[in-house]
């Protein structure tokens, strides 16, 4: 067995088939007995059941019967549609059920060697990031000879029926699969990561443009082996399991078979003015009760498609739960959609390949705000940032980000009472591009993405980010709430991600010797403008470079612009709070393209050192900013601490400091101010400072504050 399979209670199959055959005994299995409290983890829903082995139900059990099909089994007296749909969709890529039920053949029937069978039947699911494989017996439940729950049409397969019971027992009973989601079961049969979509919100019936996108969308999703599924939600009026007019089942899922666009003939095509229709197949899990409208089985439609095009199409006008329907029709009368999605990370493929990023995590509660890591949604803005933290980067200009968090199955909490999904979701932030440590207050980081916040096992959210680090934060909506999770990341080149654990720069031997950090400073530089044209074409190549003790990050290179966004953070960790910060805006030397190992200032740049006063706290600091001889301007926005923190001070200002790191310390440095002085302006910390033209002696700043905008006259002193 490979390592990488995890055996569920530890019980391995071939040893126990072998100890069943040596003693001559069909296998019981003492961790899911033949009882009721396999069937019910509610005793006011206990009935009257009889377990049964499948030789006790026919005379020729088999575990499949001229292979698999979506067709095969019907959904039983359990509420579990949701889990049926999902095997229907199973059903359709056989290397996908040949993962989930190993070694097929090895398991099966042998009528001519009836003594090597021992009773016992292994399935694997990903559970929780891992293959676990469950071992079950073939005790079956049943009423007056026959099953109760998910059966085959044909009577003597039941590899449904016992798959059932392997996810029933991964569950713990049988009553923990009433009600759920399609794309939870689809997930733990694949490893594919979930998606969901709301076809009303997203008004899919009414914007055929919209409704074109996700028809691509979803042909390619089924195409490279992914799932669908699809229900209507319950609604004043429209109760679960309520019928529509047009056929459908309230509250019930159906798994998507197939999704095809049909090619219309020439009486097709006068008829109705076009060459293709977009088409969808459903099946209902119940085995019957079909769709009643337009290219339903026994439809007019279906008249002027000709016998081969319906072959093609698997068209069969019987009462079997499978039907056709057009595409806008399935978006104006459904409601959500299940998508899984079977992201593929194989190097050996013709498709897209995708790096992937596994991390497992946890919220968990702690009365230290420094040790807590379930700190709620955005919203709880005193303790968002108490909640894991995992950073990761987007090493090209603009990449497209995969994201699924998924909680762990709570399924085996409904005994306790526990069972509900917990809501969940998570943010995307854009911070310093040297940023090592926790997050404990958001200044000059940028909130780029949010997930959908939702009370389902997974959240998902696809989003193209433009080249920097990011942080992603996990959280449940509400404060307080622990539980386990773990969360996928997909790119397409490494993003390295990993979870941000430190607070601070560890002090060490070495720092009593070279010295501790003293002050944190944060500097985003936003755009630059009126930067002088360095080429025929009128343009430039700039980039900005940052500098301090010793430590310097650079941006990308903006090509061909004058005026470029640089959108650039970083952060420093200084220990002498004396040493001067610059920022130069500079080109590669030798071309004007931006290729090239030599870098130069733009010509007619300048560079004077400046210091400045807030009214925040009075303090000097070296600042390098450009001076033009030509007109020009710099966005900035600069933030300090004076000091970093202490962090072991926190507990006796736990009452005013949200993050767990200590409240800034008013203090003042004494001694002459020197260079500049921003004196008319009330800029604090956080507050950006736009810096227009300078000449030689003077320059022009708006500040924008707390307070409105402000405006003054900086003076070389």
């Amino acid at each position: 067995m490979s390592s990488s399979v995890q055996l569920f209670q530890d019980q391995k199959y071939h040893e126990l088939k072998g100890q069943c055959l040596q003693q001559g005994q069909l296998f019981e299995d003492p961790e899911f007995p033949a009882s009721d409290e396999s069937l019910y983890y509610d005793p006011a829903a206990k009935g009257k059941v009889e377990w049964k082995r499948p030789k006790d139900l026919c005379e020729d059990p088999h575990l499949l019967v001229d292979g698999m099909s979506s067709h095969d089994f019907h959904q039983g007296k359990l509420g579990n549609c949701w889990f049926v749909a999902a095997c229907s969709c199973l059903a359709l890529r056989k290397s996908l059920w040949q993962q989930v039920i190993p070694s097929y053949q090895e398991q099966e029937w042998d009528p001519q060697s009836p003594r090597k069978y021992a009773g016992i039947f292994r399935f694997r699911f990903w559970r929780f990031g891992e293959w676990t494989e469950v071992v079950v017996d073939d005790l079956l439940p049943t009423e007056n000879g026959e099953l109760i729950y998910c059966h085959s049409n044909v009577r003597n397969e039941f590899w449904s029926a016992l798959l059932e019971k392997a996810y029933a027992k991964l569950a713990g009973s049988y009553q923990a699969l009433d009600g759920g989601c399609a794309a939870e079961a689809l997930v733990d049969f694949t490893g594919a990561v979930a998606d969901s979509i709301n076809l009303a919100e997203g008004k899919y019936g009414e914007v055929i443009s919209e409704q074109m996108k996700l028809f691509e969308d979803l042909m390619k999703v089924h195409k490279r082996g992914g799932f669908i599924s699809c229900s209507i939600s319950e609604s004043l009026g429209r109760p679960s399991e309520a019928e529509t007019e047009m056929g459908l089942i309230v509250g019930h899922a159906y798994s998507v078979t197939a999704i095809r666009k049909l090619r219309l003939g020439e009486r097709l095509l006068f008829s109705f003015q076009a060459q293709k229709l977009f088409m969808i197949r459903l099946r209902n899990p119940w085995g019957k009760k079909e769709w009643h409208g337009a290219w339903s089985d026994s439809s007019e439609e279906w008249k002027k498609v000709s016998d081969s095009e319906r072959k093609d199409l698997g068209l069969t006008v019987e009462n079997d739960g499978e039907f056709w329907m057009t595409f806008e029709d399935w978006c104006k009368n459904f409601t959500d959609v299940d998508i899984c999605r079977t992201v593929n990370t194989s190097f050996f493929s013709l498709h897209k390949t995708w790096e992937k990023e596994m991390m497992y995590g946890a919220w968990a509660k702690h009365p230290e705000p420094l040790l807590n890591r379930s700190g709620g949604c955005f919203d709880n803005r005193e303790t968002f940032l108490q909640n894991p933290q995992y950073l990761f980067d987007v090493k090209k200009a603009e990449d497209k980000v995969l994201v699924s968090l998924q909680q762990e199955d709570r399924r085996r909490y409904k005994k306790e009472g526990k069972g509900d999904n917990i809501t969940i979701g998570f943010e995307i932030l854009k911070v310093e591009d040297n940023r090592r440590y926790r997050l404990h207050k958001l200044t000059v980081q940028e909130r780029v993405a949010t997930s959908p916040y939702s009370n389902t096992r997974s959240v998902f959210l696809r989003r193209s980010l433009q080249r920097g680090r990011y942080v992603l934060i996990p959280t449940t909506y509400t404060p307080g709430v622990p539980t386990k999770f773990i969360l996928r990341l997909y790119t397409d080149v490494p993003s390295k991600l990993r979870e941000l654990k430190a607070d601070r720069p560890e002090m060490t031997c070495w720092s009593l010797l070279c010295g501790y950090p003293r002050r944190v400073t944060q500097i985003k530089v936003h755009s630059a403008e009126g930067l002088q044209k360095q080429d025929r074409s009128g343009g430039a190549d700039p980039y900005v470079l940052i500098k301090c003790e010793g430590q310097s990050r650079r941006s990308a290179v903006q090509h061909g612009t004058t005026s470029p966004v640089f959108n650039t953070q970083v952060i420093f960790y200084r220990k002498d709070v004396d040493s001067p910060v610059t920022i130069q805006v500079r080109q590669p030397q030798g071309s004007c393209s931006g290729q090239g190992g030599q870098h130069s200032s733009i010509p007619g740049l300048h560079w004077a050192p400046f210091s400045f006063v807030t009214d925040t706290q009075e303090r000097s600091e070296n600042l390098c900013l450009p001076c033009w001889a030509l007109p020009g301007a710099v966005l900035l926005l600069l933030l300090h601490k004076h000091q970093l923190m202490a962090l072991w001070d926190c507990q006796e200002n736990e009452s005013t400091n949200t993050s767990g790191l200590c409240p800034k310390r008013r203090q003042s440095r004494g001694g002459k101010k020197k260079a500049l002085r921003l004196s008319t302006l009330s800029l604090g910390e956080g507050e950006r400072i736009f810096i227009h033209s300078y000449a030689r002696d003077t320059a022009h700043a708006v500040g924008e504050g707390t307070n409105g905008m402000l405006a003054g006259k900086c003076r070389r002193m």
